[in-house]
């Protein structure tokens, strides 16, 4: 019997605060501490997603931070309906003003603050419902992609996009060093904030599911199909099914 992970402190005001305090430095070091590979893998489920036949957009970006994975979507398609939500207002506001120097074309988007687990959409409303990095700092992973399964239209597909454990016993062990004893001190330094946003970070990725987990959890939703594609020997994971009609 396996035992369950501990988890970190999750909670709602907790969360929003953390994000909110570090949102002015929050893409800065995303693109340091992984080298600027974190772009690299949004352009690859990017592509991957808009390759699926799937219903006529709008797409909606799942705890979506600054608005990263909603802008790759964007220039990749330059055309459709794009919706974003996220609990941190700060990290909006953000993603917000990146849209608005980005965006030239007149293409509807609309990123707006929001609960993953509540999510403010009718039911059967998006072609994809697609979340990056952000599932696992959800109170309720299970309830968050119930909900991300029910506004996804029939036939549409439902992505996640997380960092992962790699396998390779060696990489294993130098990655959870890094993570554990390199990355949360360095962060803490440049981004300072009272509730250690830089050691619950790698907290919150060693305590959520492993990459089985998270297809069976979609299994038992009903999602059909479901892929699965190990990114830079493990790092992250993208996942993807469909939501049979």
């Amino acid at each position: 019997m396996t035992l369950p992970k501990p988890q970190p402190d999750k909670s709602p005001e907790k969360i929003r605060r953390m994000f909110d305090s570090i949102a002015p430095r929050y893409d800065f070091l995303n693109h340091f501490f992984s080298l600027g590979i974190d772009r690299r893998w949004r352009r690859l489920a990017v592509k991957q997603l808009l390759n699926e036949k799937i219903p006529p957009s709008p797409i909606l970006d799942v705890c979506c931070g600054t608005g990263d994975l909603t802008l790759e979507f964007l220039k990749q398609t330059k055309n459709g309906e794009f919706y974003g939500i996220d609990f941190s207002s700060e990290m909006v506001n953000i993603g917000l003003r990146k849209i608005k120097m980005y965006q030239n074309n007149g293409v509807p988007i609309q990123l707006t603050v929001g609960d993953a687990l509540s999510l403010p959409f009718e039911s059967d409303r998006f072609a994809i419902v697609a979340s990056a990095f952000g599932l696992r700092n959800v109170g309720n992973t299970e309830q968050g992609l119930r909900e991300m399964f029910r506004v996804c239209k029939p036939d549409g597909i439902i992505a996640v996009l997380e960092f992962s454990m790699p396998q390779q016993p060696v990489l294993s062990t130098a990655y959870r060093f890094y993570f554990r004893s390199v990355l949360p001190h360095i962060g803490q330094l440049l981004a300072r904030n009272q509730d250690n946003a830089y050691g619950y970070l790698p907290e919150s990725v060693l305590a959520f599911d492993e990459p089985e987990q998270l297809v069976r959890r979609l299994q038992l939703l009903g999602v059909t199909d479901i892929q699965r594609q190990p990114l830079t020997f493990g790092i992250a994971t993208f996942i993807w099914g469909r939501k049979k009609l």
